[in-house]
This record gives structure tokens, C-alpha cells and sequence, in this order.
């Protein structure tokens, strides 16, 4: 072959400008992988230069470390095709049948492909497999008739250069990795269409470049002392069929707070804004607090994920993290408690359902009907969300259709930032805030519509309670906000009105993260659950964690024993009911950084049995 085929030899300066463009080849085929439109992409990149190197590098980095393994630049560039242009396929495919692209950490679900594979429909991109497969032979044909000169030092010629050459280029790769391509101020800077939504994030800053950037987000950190087979043992099994067969409706409102309590409004009892909340919290059977959430003016996921599982998304990483985006397999939350008792269960949310990546999530933790604003017939706006009085409308019809008990969430939209004036229309009227004191132009207006928002989250509350006080059937309605409200940049209304969630104060460091929260029982509900003795058996303070109201509210309808996981959620909520990264409240209301050896263990225990969860556990 070497007689009737003479390799050429290149030398090294015609080695890397082999290697850039063959790199450039490669990286310019696994865009034109992508679902979205090719042609517009690169009129995006022209635009923005930058993303042409961003997205270059890493299938650059690799060729060379490959080609100083194998001496062959173009053997090298083969590889790296395959692998690059092989994840840009699954990327498209991925997003197709999830409307999610593929992260890094899927490298640890790979096991789990072939059930993927048989549980959608797919239609592979037959064109784009084939076109990489042809470029992979294509560069390995080459690679046998165009080798590369040795290297011109004579002492790295030999095993000991191309170990060296090839850690140097993955060295340089896993540094900018960390450093560049974890920046989230550079990844945020570029123009995209919709920052919010994930896959198109990825379809305009280019996968190679996206998928990079992910490797530093959504981390979950590995507890100190984890065992696997210690937490597989706190797993004793669940014991469904113990509670008592009354109807669960929890209402996640968006924003909901009452900020409007506080000594410096003035409104009187003509025009408070929640008149429904100070009813229902007089009333015999409710139970009323605050509950204590993830975060302040944001992050309403990280609360649905917090009250649905008994996790914390806090306790998570030690860099900020989005829960819902760490969860990538079945999980246990209340969802599966509920219909391992033969509940109907369901999420209601008017929004869309990649947002946060909900249409996966709510799958994996075991919700029967999922339904989003694309699922909803004849919406109804105020502005552009979705009104709190739809969300409840269809909370009734769905009560009314069920067969049997049901276990219902719902997030609602309504109240959504931004609180500006234009919000629900150029001619829409707010009435005046009330308050003590002066407030800025800017401060008013955020005030003035925020709080019409937070009329209405309180109109929904109120229907609900009327609706499911007429019902025979047994009802528990759990009603709580999400976070408190964003009112503008360096929490200007706070500060103008000189409240304590514009500070984490010493005397109550939760204050930026408490929201109201109601747990009331109709008749039919408060006689079978025997509401007197089981509202004092819970034991619920004040204020807790967002983590424990899940839990509380399994063990008030009977279910605290029916799972070891909620059942330990519960024993913790008593030692430690608020747990706020490093500060907790104690069951005696005070508030230490400083815990006993028993209360360290209980938390290390919860930490480590939710990485396990997260991991590890198979959940059918």
C-alpha cells in the first residue's frame, strides 16, 4: 500500500492549519445538526463573532489532542466528528421529543437510553447521520495517505510528546471550561430570542458552546460521609393505603404575599386588598403561617420543588442552582403518595411547559394529568398572563369530574413580574396605594400594580374557599406564594417603605423569604380527619420551611407513616423547622447557626438521603 499509495507527510505549521480548518469543518456540521434554521444561525454569528470561536474551540482543543495521539490530524478530526457531530444529533433529538437539550450530566443516564428509546417516538434525522458518518469515513480514508512530519524537537518524538501534547490540549479545554465557559455573565450577553427557554437558548448560541457552558450549571453536590448502600437502607419501603380519603388542593399563587400587613400601609377594612385571607385564617378549621422559601423576588420552581419532594433546592450545591433542572429521573414526592392511596393526581399550571422544564419534571415526579396553558381551552388574560380566576375555574371542574378523591396542584401566572404600568393595558386604573409614608414615582406605580395582582391572587383564595365549603365531599385546600414580590432593582419599594425583607435582619434573618401560607379543611374534611386532635398533633410553628409543608400536610390526612422519607421530613420539621442554609430556626423559636451533634447528623442525614433520591433511586 505504501508503494502504490506514498503517504504525504505534513509539516507542523500545515498540521494546525489542518487541524483549524478540519475543526472549523466539524463544528460548522454539528450546527448544521441543530433543529433550528441553519442559514439563520450564521447570519446571527456574523453578527455576533465571537460565538464562531466559542462554538470552534472545543472540537478544536480535541482534534489536537487526539491528533498527538495518533500522530494524524486527520484520524483525529474523524473521531472527533463522530463524537461532536453524534451529540449535536442527540441534541436534535432530544429536543424534538422533550423539548430539552442534552446536558452534560446525561452522561450519567446512559442507561437509561434504551427505555427512552422505547417509550417515544422517534424520527432520526436520517440525512444528518448519514452526512457525519460519510465526513468520519471521509477524514479516516484521508488519514491513511496524509500522516504528519515528526516533530522537529527530537525528544518529543516518541510516547512521551504525544502524552504531553495531548494533556496540554486537554488541559487548555478543561481550564476554559471552567473559566470562559462557565462565565454566566458572557453566556447571558449574547442576543437570543428566548432567554428563558432553554432549547432555544441552545439553537442560537450554537450547541458546542451551550453544551460546554453546562458543565460548570445544575450542579449537585456530593455530601460529606455519603454512603450509598447507608442511604438504600433509610429506603424501609412505603406503606400506602394508611390515610384518610379526603380530597388535597394545593394552590401555588404566584407573588402571593402579605407584604400589604405590615404596620406602614394603611388600608382599612373597606379597602384592604386580603379580605379572604384574614377570613379564612378565623376560620375554626385552618391552620395559618408563613412559609419559609428558596429564594427572594424569583424562583418559583425552586419552591414547587421544594414542597413536592422534601428537598431543598438551597442544600442542593454550593452555587446557585435550579432544582428542576438537576432532576432527571423519577423521583419520590407527593405526587406518588397520593396515587399509590388510588388518588386522582394532577398539575395545572397557565403557563408554558418548557418553562422551567415542567413538562419532563412533572412527569418524573408521577403526576397523572399535566396541563398547560396549550392544553387549556379559551383562556383568559389580564394583561398576558393567564387570570387567577381561570386557574381556579378549572380547579373546580376538575374537583367536580373526579370519581374519587384527588391530590391537585396548581402554580398559577398571574401575578407575575413586571409590576409596570403597562401591565394589564395601556387604560387599566389601579386604585392608589396606602401608605404612611412618601414614596418615589417609580416605588408607586410597582406598588400600585403589584398589590391589584395580590387583590386578585386573594379573590381566587376566597372563591376556593366558598366553592369547597358548599362541597360534601372531603377537601383540604392549602393555599401559600411562592416568593415575595421583585419591586425593583436594589429592592427599592422595601427600602422606600422601610420594611425588613429589604435586609436579612439578625432578629429574623427569613424575613426576605417568608410568604403566607393556609392549610384549611371544609366540613366534610375536618370531621374525618378528626380536625382538632390532628391540627394539635402536628406540631406546625409559625414559620417553616417550604420543604416541610408537603409533609405536614401528608401527615395531617394520615399519610405521615405511609413513606420512611416524608415520615423523617416530619421528625426533622419538629428539631428543625426552618432550615435556611446555614442559619435554622429551633423548635423553641430561636435562631442559631450553631447546632448539636444530633441536630448536625439529622441535617447531614436529609442531605444525604436527597442525594441518594437524586442519583441513585429507582423509582418505578
Amino acid at each position: 500500500m505504501k508503494k502504490r499509495f506514498p503517504i504525504v507527510r505534513l509539516s507542523l505549521p500545515w498540521s494546525l492549519l489542518a487541524a483549524v480548518l478540519l475543526s472549523g469543518g466539524i463544528t460548522l456540521l454539528a450546527l448544521w445538526c441543530q433543529p433550528n434554521s441553519f442559514r439563520v444561525l450564521l447570519s446571527d454569528f456574523l453578527q455576533q463573532p465571537l460565538l464562531i470561536i466559542l462554538n470552534a474551540l472545543p472540537a478544536g482543543l480535541l482534534v489536537l489532542a487526539l491528533a498527538s495521539l495518533f500522530r494524524n490530524v486527520f484520524f483525529s478530526a474523524a473521531l472527533v466528528n463522530i463524537l461532536v457531530g453524534g451529540l449535536s444529533i442527540a441534541n436534535r433529538i432530544k429536543i424534538e421529543v422533550r423539548d430539552e437539550p442534552v446536558f452534560p450530566r446525561d452522561f450519567a443516564l446512559l442507561k437509561e437510553v434504551g427505555s427512552a428509546l422505547e417509550s417515544y417516538h422517534i424520527s432520526f434525522p436520517v440525512m444528518q447521520i448519514a452526512v457525519i458518518i460519510l465526513a468520519a469515513a471521509v477524514l479516516a480514508a484521508l488519514g491513511f495517505f496524509i500522516g504528519s512530519q515528526p516533530f522537529p524537537l527530537e525528544k518529543f518524538r516518541g510516547w512521551t510528546g504525544s502524552l504531553l501534547g495531548a494533556a496540554a490540549s486537554l488541559a487548555v479545554l478543561v481550564v476554559l471550561i471552567l473559566t470562559v465557559y462557565a462565565s454566566k455573565e458572557l453566556y447571558q450577553s449574547f442576543r437570543v430570542r428566548n432567554a428563558e427557554y432553554v432549547p432555544a437558548v441552545f439553537n442560537d448560541l450554537g450547541f458546542p458552546y451551550a453544551f460546554c457552558h453546562h458543565f460548570t450549571t445544575y450542579l449537585v453536590d456530593r455530601p460529606d460521609g455519603f454512603s450509598r448502600s447507608a442511604a438504600e437502607s433509610w429506603e424501609t419501603g412505603d406503606t400506602p393505603g394508611q390515610g384518610k380519603a379526603v380530597s388535597v388542593v394545593m394552590v401555588m399563587n404566584e407573588a402571593f404575599s402579605d407584604l400589604t400587613d405590615t404596620d406602614v400601609f394603611t388600608y382599612d377594612a373597606e379597602n384592604d386588598p386580603l379580605p379572604n385571607l384574614h377570613a379564612i385564617r378565623q376560620d375554626p378549621h385552618t391552620l395559618s403561617g408563613h412559609v419559609v422559601v428558596p429564594g427572594f423576588a424569583g424562583g418559583t420552581a425552586n419552591t414547587e420543588f421544594d414542597v413536592l419532594t422534601g428537598m431543598q433546592t438551597n442544600a442542593l450545591s454550593a452555587s446557585a442552582t435550579s432544582a428542576m433542572r438537576v432532576v432527571n429521573r423519577n423521583l419520590d414526592s407527593l405526587f406518588r403518595v397520593f396515587g399509590q392511596d388510588g388518588y386522582e393526581t394532577s398539575f395545572f399550571h397557565p403557563g408554558d411547559n418548557w418553562f422551567y422544564n415542567r413538562e419532563n419534571v412533572y412527569r418524573w415526579f408521577g403526576a397523572e394529568e399535566i396541563r398547560f396553558a396549550g392544553d387549556m381551552e379559551n383562556l383568559e388574560y389580564k394583561g398576558r398572563w393567564v387570570t387567577d380566576a381561570y386557574a381556579a375555574g378549572l380547579i373546580e371542574d376538575t374537583f367536580a369530574a373526579a370519581e374519587g378523591p384527588i391530590f391537585h396542584f396548581t402554580t398559577t401566572i398571574q401575578n407575575h413580574m413586571s409590576y409596570t404600568a403597562g401591565k394589564y393595558g395601556p387604560d387599566y386604573s389601579f386604585p392608589p396605594v396606602e401608605v404612611s409614608v412618601p414614596l418615589s414615582e417609580e416605588a408607586e406605580t410597582l406598588l400600585q400594580v403589584y398589590v391589584e395582582g395580590a387583590r386578585d391572587a386573594d379573590a381566587m383564595l376566597g372563591r376556593l374557599w366558598r366553592y369547597f365549603q358548599t362541597q360534601e365531599e372531603p377537601v383540604v385546600l392549602v393555599f401559600w406564594g411562592d416568593h415575595l414580590p421583585y419591586l425593583g432593582d436594589n429592592m427599592l419599594a422595601y427600602r422606600e417603605l422601610g420594611l425588613d425583607a429589604a435586609a436579612a435582619h439578625p432578629e429574623d434573618p427569613f424575613s426576605p423569604y417568608k410568604t403566607p401560607f393556609v392549610i384549611w379543611a371544609n366540613d366534610a374534611a375536618a370531621d374525618v380527619l378528626d380536625w382538632n386532635n390532628a391540627a394539635e398533633s402536628l406540631n406546625l410553628p409559625e414559620s417553616v420551611s417550604a420543604c416541610f409543608l408537603g409533609a405536614a400536610v401528608l401527615e395531617l390526612t394520615g399519610r405521615g407513616e405511609e413513606s420512611p422519607w416524608f415520615s423523617f421530613l416530619n421528625s426533622l420539621r419538629r428539631e428543625l423547622p426552618v432550615v435556611q442554609k446555614n442559619v435554622c430556626q429551633l423548635s423553641d423559636g430561636s435562631i442559631s447557626e450553631a447546632l448539636s451533634p444530633e441536630q448536625q447528623e439529622l441535617l447531614q442525614k436529609w442531605r444525604q438521603w436527597s442525594y441518594y433520591k437524586l442519583q441513585y433511586k429507582e423509582v418505578s
